[in-house]
């Protein structure tokens, strides 16, 4: 049983776990934003080219009650493309702080007293 749990202990702690959770948090917050900003900027805009004031009201009646919304489902494709074109300039961010990390050159090692030493000797051989 301490072998599991040190096993699922590791398989959690790896990046892309930790990474994914902190993603769908970040997504699960991030969502009332987009929802708000595709309802009541995009929608209407889109609302007014097709000229229908309510986007949602966009249907198609099969009959007998049965009804297909069509405005409300490209709503929500809207809505999917707003959070995926987010999340799109989120990970570009990350990985440009990342890049600039990784260009910063670490200052080289000091050299071991041995090098030190050979660098003398050899100095001394030249003269």
């Amino acid at each position: 049983m301490n072998k599991m749990l040190g096993e699922f202990k590791a398989f959690i702690m790896k990046g892309n776990v930790i990474d994914l959770a902190i993603a769908f948090v970040i997504a699960t917050a991030f969502k009332p934003i987009i929802n708000t900003v595709v309802d009541g900027v995009i929608m209407p805009i889109i609302a007014r080219i097709f000229g229908k004031p309510d986007f949602h009201a966009l249907t198609i009646d099969l009959g007998k009650g049965a009804t297909i919304a069509y405005g409300s489902l490209i709503t929500v494709i809207v809505n999917f493309i707003l959070v995926g074109i987010a999340l799109f300039a989120i990970i570009k961010l990350k990985e440009k702080f990342d890049k600039k990390e990784e260009e910063t050159p670490a200052a080289p090692p000091a050299p071991s007293k041995e090098e030190v030493l050979l660098g003398e000797i050899r100095d001394l051989l030249k003269k």
